[in-house]
């Protein structure tokens, strides 16, 4: 009796997995996070001590290896996790594009809302993993040059160690959260161009632009639609008594815009004539 062996899916995410680790582009994010904790010990060391007892993240900095990676976490939402996070999602479907390699998998044939998934899934995983690596290697160098000093807040509020790990986990989920916008927003330009750098670049601007406009005070209320205005509310994860109500806006908002991003970039994808 003849056995059929299934057949194999198409584009495994396991695959995948193992083609980004392989890309230069996720060793060298990856890279510049590892070196990032050890750029900012260095820079403290030399450096004067005046801002000693003062109030904000960078102030503590030095007091613990909690504070170290709060620091490391606020001097890189802004902008550095944003290129990241945009690289990562920006990045898979224009390169395959750019390779003229995006027809063939097609061809394979491979659905285009698998493909799409497959590539989106990745990417989320990938940021996910920066966004961990983050604290916790920050921790650890923290560890070695500071010591083992609790989490102190700029309010003077003084957290156990258990207490900063949860918090610290919790930091990091808003974050993935609130960044989900500019993957959903990197993946719906990466279906409309062929180019990686327009991709990556488009979601970066448009981030920029975001950030601008919450500056601007006298569009009141408004500011509270922008996606970035509550991209540090994952803060009030490490205060005393946890305020949840910028995380949770924030969050929502977050969602919601992916939501409509993605749904148009699949959609899109499903029309789009492809010729590379």
């Amino acid at each position: 009796m003849s056995h059929q062996t299934a057949p194999r899916r198409p584009l495994p995410l396991r695959a995948e997995v193992r083609r980004q680790l392989r890309r230069r582009r996720t060793r060298l994010s990856f890279g510049f996070l590892v070196v990032l904790p050890l750029l900012l010990v260095g820079a403290f060391a030399l450096g004067s001590d005046d801002s000693e007892g003062g109030t904000s993240f960078v102030d503590l900095a030095q007091v613990g290896p909690a504070n170290l990676a709060v620091f490391a976490m606020f001097a890189s939402a802004g902008f550095l996790l944003v290129v990241l996070v945009a690289l990562f999602a920006g990045d898979a479907v224009p390169s395959e594009a750019s390779w003229s390699t995006l027809r063939y998998l097609l061809a394979a044939p491979v659905p285009r809302g698998r493909l799409l998934r497959v590539k989106l899934t990745v990417a989320l995983a990938t940021t996910l993993a920066a966004l961990v690596l983050l604290p916790a290697w920050s921790m650890l160098v923290g560890l070695v040059a500071y010591g083992t000093e609790a989490y102190q807040g700029p309010t003077g509020e003084q957290l156990t160690w258990a207490e900063t790990g949860l918090r610290l986990a919790v930091a990091v989920g808003y974050l993935f959260v609130s960044l989900l916008f500019v993957s959903s927003l990197a993946v719906l330009i990466g279906v409309l161009t062929d180019a990686p750098l327009g991709a990556v670049g488009g979601a970066v601007l448009i981030t920029i632009v975001s950030n601008i406009l919450d500056t601007i005070s006298p569009l009141g209320r408004l500011r509270e639609a922008l996606p970035t205005h509550e991209q540090f509310a994952w803060a009030e994860a490490l205060q005393r008594d946890v305020e949840w109500s910028g995380m949770a806006s924030g969050a929502l908002w977050s969602v919601g815009y992916s939501a409509v991003l993605l749904t148009a970039a699949f959609v899109l994808f499903q029309r789009k004539d492809v010729l590379s």
